[in-house]
């Protein structure tokens, strides 16, 4: 680390393919969505994160943050998988003006059938092509590239898992990544 604002040639090398990298795989993927079920990466992504919310469901704001997209984006987003029945929209009942997404049954199908192209995606693009050892040197530099902030939590005792927690585990299992 220079720390000076300006980088090395190395550091530079790095940077770039970091980015060509993260391009051509997110094409990739989405391509192969798109192929096999017609749901681009998006909104793959937005159905990831609601099945993996408490209830299934997430505010407008906090779903915009972890898809990490605007909230007008969003909002576009949101209207056209509620047409295609995938999500709902839920008024907040503490905040009459917040709104939640709510993954709905066909959604969660949905994403049921599109996780294994994904995953396969994300093996064959991927992790495939690392050893252990580069995966937890990935992991190890991503965590710290997110500062702490995208950590995803330890997974909970089975104990301690809700009905909801039970029925969608095979899905949340096979929807990350």
């Amino acid at each position: 680390m220079t720390g000076t604002g300006r980088l090395t040639e190395g550091q530079l090398v790095a940077w770039r393919n970091f980015l060509q990298a993260h391009a051509l795989l997110v094409r990739r993927l989405e391509a192969d969505l798109l192929a096999e079920h017609q749901l681009p990466l998006a909104s793959y992504d937005v159905l990831v994160q609601l099945v993996e919310a408490p209830e299934r469901r997430l505010r407008m704001t906090e779903l915009a943050q972890r898809v990490l997209i605007s909230r007008s984006g969003l909002t576009r987003l949101v209207d056209r998988l509620e047409r295609e029945g995938l999500v709902r929209r839920e008024v907040c009942d503490d905040d009459a003006r917040g709104l939640f997404a709510v993954l709905t049954e066909d959604g969660f199908q949905r994403l049921r059938r599109a996780s294994p192209t994904h995953l396969r995606g994300v093996a064959r693009y991927a992790m495939d092509r690392l050893d252990d050892a580069q995966v937890a040197a990935l992991a190890e530099i991503c965590a710290l590239l997110l500062d702490g902030g995208g950590v995803v939590p330890a997974a909970r005792d089975g104990a301690e898992r809700t009905r909801a927690d039970q029925e969608s585990s095979a899905t949340e299992q096979t929807a990350r990544g």
